[in-house]
């Protein structure tokens, strides 16, 4: 039998009297992949943050890591290594069992600590202005690796995740799945007996996906690494795991082979119908031959955003779909005004009046900005601040608090909430809900602001079926009664489909084809 890594007993989790971890009870073998899946707010996240250490303490229960410690230094191996001599300085390795969450841990939590990692969702968690390479140094120096091989190993790491031809390329310039190569890079740095994956792909498009999972198999394969992976989709689960547990409302309902659980998981759930075609307004953004270039040090001038002109119409929901490094993500900021095309029109209509959001100034750019919201897939809540806070003070929208209840109510409706449930996470914090949930509450901070144009960048990559559906209802929602305009930058296309009146399809930077949703992926279909 292979030897156990973790033992978990009889975990409970209580925020305000209400149970969102009940009795929770399995091992995972050294070196298992472990897939956990299930629908938002069943409790993954708060499992994996009991798990890691992080966060608050169970209301009951244990986790248990089964280990081996070195007689004469502070390093740590997986328990089967137990008897052979310490890889660090020469010492014994003696089996060792932590009570993670015990009250007397003797230092022994932090140890532990230091021999796993994480992959956050929606979070690359890079040092965006340093390049690939300085930020997998800086990882190794966080482990106080020794300087005179870091460069060597650093690039070893990269090479790994096969990012040797971004190495020199700033971190913030990367695509999204290259981002996720260079977190996984760094996450391996540290050389971890378990790895947590958080939902690590649900923003990518499948084929970068396919890419990360393999690289993630990969990794704990060559580095004898077991791993914890949670997500909404059954084909991460599928792909990657050699055994799944579903939770279902803080229980685990089935623990098997991942086509087992996925059969469990799929029952119940279904499509509903699509709301009849939407009537649009006037013509609301029109971008003309818009061009963003970048200096590469590897490639010379790169046109991220290359000529690309589409029209927009108000209470028209606006799809850019692409694979990642299309340049989806760049021409979003360009929309939004965060950053400045090198050439091109981007004209957004406020009142009666065209402005030119390429023009900077109080009166171009930064007139129109008042009114676009972005919901930026590595959105962030303030941690220690309540819903309530987060939605009026911490955004700057001073009410008075009974106003300012019912501000936030109707807002959290908007963003798909039930309303029993949006009176009852008002006073808490954003650790205490899901990630569905919190992803939620960041669009409900965006609608807030009560904005002409909104732009939602892979609004539903972490979300299980059943929370997409209330999303696109919000969506579809606030544009009824808001006659609010969306633009939605996916790789979802069975969301795309859902919620999208029409799609411009990115391939290097350039938009290779503009129509109706149905149209454009039926294109792609016959493409592949």
């Amino acid at each position: 039998m292979t030897t156990p890594f973790l033992s978990v007993d009889n975990l409970c989790m209580e925020f305000e009297g209400k149970k969102v971890l009940n009795n929770i009870s399995f091992e995972i073998p050294e070196g298992e992949i472990v897939g956990v899946i299930g629908r938002s707010g069943a409790g993954k996240s708060v499992l994996m943050h009991l798990l890691r250490g992080v966060e608050q303490p169970p209301t009951s229960g244990s986790v248990i890591y089964h280990l081996s410690t070195c007689n004469t230094c502070d390093h740590m191996e997986v328990q089967s290594r137990a008897g052979n001599r310490c890889p660090s300085c020469g010492g014994k390795l003696i089996a060792t069992d932590v009570d993670l969450w015990g009250e007397e841990t003797d230092g022994m939590k932090a140890r532990v600590m230091h021999r796993t990692a994480i992959m956050f969702q929606r979070t690359f968690a890079l040092y965006g202005d340093d390049r690939v390479i300085e930020n997998v140094l800086h990882a190794l120096d966080d482990i106080n690796y020794p300087q005179e091989h870091a460069i060597t190993r650093a690039a070893d790491l990269i090479d790994q995740v096969r990012l040797s031809h971004r190495m020199m390329h700033i971190a913030r310039d990367l695509s999204g799945g290259e981002k996720q190569r260079v977190v996984l890079a760094r996450q391996l740095a540290k050389n971890p007996a378990l790895l947590f994956a958080d939902e690590p792909t649900g923003t990518l498009d499948p084929e970068t996906a396919r890419i990360v999972h393999s690289m993630l198999i990969e990794a704990a394969q060559r580095n004898a690494m077991g791993m914890i992976v949670t997500s909404h989709f059954s084909q991460v689960i599928e792909d990657m795991a050699n055994r799944a547990i579903l939770l279902v409302d803080g229980k685990i309902e089935h623990i098997g082979s991942p086509k087992t659980v996925i059969r469990t998981f799929a029952k119940g759930q279904h499509e509903e119908e699509r709301t009849a075609p939407a009537e649009f307004g006037e013509k609301i953004l029109s971008a003309r031959d818009v061009t963003k270039r970048y200096i590469s040090v590897d490639r010379g001038v790169v046109k991220a955003v290359n000529a690309v002109t589409f029209d927009v119409a108000q209470r028209e929901i606006f799809g850019i779909i692409g694979k990642s490094g299309a340049g989806k993500t760049t021409l979003s900021r360009i929309i939004s005004g965060i950053i400045e095309p090198t050439s091109g029109e981007m004209n957004i209509r406020i009142g009666d009046d065209w402005v030119d959001m390429t023009k900077p100034g109080i009166d171009q750019r930064g007139r129109a900005k008042e009114y676009i919201g972005l919901l930026h897939q590595e959105y962030d809540l303030f941690p220690h601040r309540t819903v309530l806070d987060n939605l009026t003070d911490s955004i700057g929208l001073e009410f008075p608090k009974e106003l300012a209840m019912r501000k936030a109510l109707v807002t959290l409706a908007m963003a798909g909430f039930e309303p029993e449930r949006a009176h009852e996470i008002l006073d808490r914090y954003p650790a205490e809900l899901s990630d569905g949930e919190r992803h939620r509450v960041a669009l409900a901070q965006v609608l807030i602001r009560e904005p002409r144009l909104v732009i939602l960048d892979e609004p539903t990559g972490t979300m299980d079926p059943i929370t997409k559906q209330d999303v696109k209802h919000s969506i579809l929602h606030a544009r009824d009664e808001m006659d609010e305009t969306f633009i939605v930058v996916s790789h979802d296309m069975d969301f795309v489909r859902d919620v999208c009146d029409r799609v411009a399809l990115m391939q290097g930077g350039k938009v290779i084809e503009i129509g109706k949703t149905a149209d454009v992926l039926a294109g792609m279909n016959e493409s592949n």
